[in-house]
């Protein structure tokens, strides 16, 4: 058995050149921002092939301990096997996540639709699914922005991820999810079907994206949200920025004073501007029109159902499980690496 037959190490090697080469330039450190894309693009390419030629040595090694046909080996070669196995999925995993942004970071945001109190709770356990997926990960998770109810639900709220390839395995995510449940808000103990929308774009380091223009922003600064009392933020520094031609609006509230949120706010914005081009090839901002998506029956991707049996299914890959507690608290492997082979 050889890997390259799935994976061809010379093309990495390659570009690994390419970017080294980048790097020999004498203007190469002008730009901080340029300069740490490049760096980072060469540290994942030495970790592919790193991880790639280990494979191939311990397919080697597991040939010739198999050649010897040695019974006393047998189970050290079927523990060994089966940890290859292992190891050979995810590096197969990542042949897939080749688009443009795949190894970035992400923005997840999680927007409530129809349902009401039922749908923001939902919004808010989706919320935490995916902050509990990227803390089994080892990943950073920090707050952009939330908008709570008094029963600690969400309306909407976004988070960044950062990690390796984050964006890539968290981009399938994006769609409608829905929840069928005993609405415990019901006095009846009715059954409520909830819907929320959650949205993943990429992390594009400043001068990547699309470059906005000050007289298509509208940007406007209010105080942050506080518990109250001597913990009320006095200082204006949410924002709020909306990008006039398309009408596509961002919103910072996390406490990195108003600088921080006005920068964030940009990056996002012109992410958002970036991926929309991308997915519709349009080339121009004047011709983007974002298509709208139903926040409801019908449109979602994956069902949870916790009335009255337990099944999580998601609907593009027929992938399911009856262990709804589990991917509730982050369990969500299975469901993102069949997405990622589609």
């Amino acid at each position: 058995m050889r890997l390259r037959t799935v994976f061809d190490l010379a093309t990495v090697e390659k570009e690994l050149k390419a970017l080294e080469a980048r790097t020999e330039a004498q203007d190469f450190w002008n730009s901080p921002e340029t300069a740490k894309g490049v760096t980072q693009e060469i540290a994942r390419h030495k970790e592919k092939l790193k991880k790639w030629q280990l494979l191939e040595e311990e397919v080697t090694t597991l040939e010739e301990i198999a050649a010897m046909n040695d019974a006393s080996m047998a189970d050290e070669l079927a523990r060994r096997t089966i940890e290859l196995s292992r190891a050979y999925r995810t590096a197969e995993r990542d042949v897939f996540l080749s688009g443009p942004h795949d190894a970035n970071d992400a923005i997840v945001s999680v927007i409530a639709g129809a349902g009401g109190v039922d749908a923001e709770d939902w919004a808010g356990k989706l919320l935490r699914m995916f902050q509990r997926y990227a803390e089994r990960k080892g990943w950073d998770v920090s707050l952009v922005h939330t908008n709570e109810n008094e029963h600690g639900g969400v309306s909407n709220a976004s988070i960044q991820i950062s990690g390796s390839y984050v964006y890539g395995l968290l981009k399938g995510e994006r769609g409608v999810h829905r929840l069928v449940r005993i609405s415990p808000f019901s006095a009846k103990q009715l059954r409520h079907t909830s819907f929320s929308y959650v949205e993943v774009m990429p992390v594009i380091p400043k001068g990547e994206g699309v470059e906005l223009k000050e007289d298509d922003l509208d940007e406007q600064f209010a105080r942050s949200g506080g518990a109250g009392g001597q913990n009320v933020n006095k200082r204006s520094t949410a924002v709020h920025l909306t990008h006039i031609p398309t009408g596509i609006h961002v919103h910072v509230t996390a406490g990195r004073g108003q600088a921080g949120n006005r920068d964030l706010a940009r990056q996002i914005l012109s992410a958002k501007l970036t991926q929309l081009l991308e997915e519709q090839k349009l080339s121009e901002i004047k011709d983007l029109k974002g298509t709208a998506v139903k926040i409801e029956w019908g449109s979602q991707i994956r069902s949870y159902v916790l009335h009255p049996y337990q099944m999580v299914k998601d609907h593009r890959t027929g992938v399911e499980t009856s262990h709804v507690d589990d991917v509730l608290d982050g369990d969500l492997d299975e469901f993102i690496e069949s997405e990622v082979r589609l």
